[in-house]
Parts: C-alpha cells; sequence; structure tokens
C-alpha cells in the first residue's frame, strides 16, 4: 500500500464536514479515504456527457409524448364530431 505523505486542506462549512462524516461511517471508510474515493472517481466530461444523453432522451420521448397526446386529442374531436353528427340525424327524425 502506498504511504500517504500529501496533505490537501479544505474549508467546508460545520454541516459539509458533517455529512462527510456521516458517508464516510456509512461506507466504513475514514474521511480521508472516502475523499480520497470521491476525488478519484470525480469524471465531470463523462457525467457531462452521461446527463447530455439523458437530456437528449427526455427531449425525445417528450416529444413522443405529445404528438401521441396531440394524436388521441385529434382521436378524441373526431369521435365528438361523429356522436354529434349521429345525435343531429336522430334528432331529425
Amino acid at each position: 500500500m502506498t504511504t500517504v505523505t500529501e496533505r490537501i486542506p479544505i474549508l467546508v462549512t460545520p454541516q459539509e464536514k458533517a455529512a462527510i462524516a456521516q458517508m464516510a461511517r456509512d461506507a466504513h471508510l475514514s474521511m480521508g479515504e472516502f475523499l480520497r474515493r470521491a476525488a478519484a472517481s470525480f469524471r465531470p466530461q463523462e457525467d457531462e456527457k452521461l446527463l447530455e444523453g439523458m437530456i437528449d432522451q427526455m427531449m425525445k420521448t417528450t416529444a413522443e409524448a405529445n404528438a401521441a397526446m396531440d394524436g388521441a386529442l385529434l382521436f378524441v374531436e373526431a369521435s365528438n364530431q361523429r356522436i354529434a353528427a349521429m345525435e343531429a340525424e336522430g334528432a331529425a327524425r
């Protein structure tokens, strides 16, 4: 195992420190090890690509859902017109 020999002092609020400490305890890690692992796994470009993909998919499915709802509304409107025509025909008799 590599010997840890460097310090990186950071300032956090008491609330942030408590939250980090709790997450470290939950993971059964020291705060230092927890923060090292968190820093090692942080990949903003990968996260951005993933988020952009999720947004693209959301936009696509939203457009599909809107188109499906528009089609359903057109169907209902046409059905209402057919019903109104049948009722008018029945009333004319």
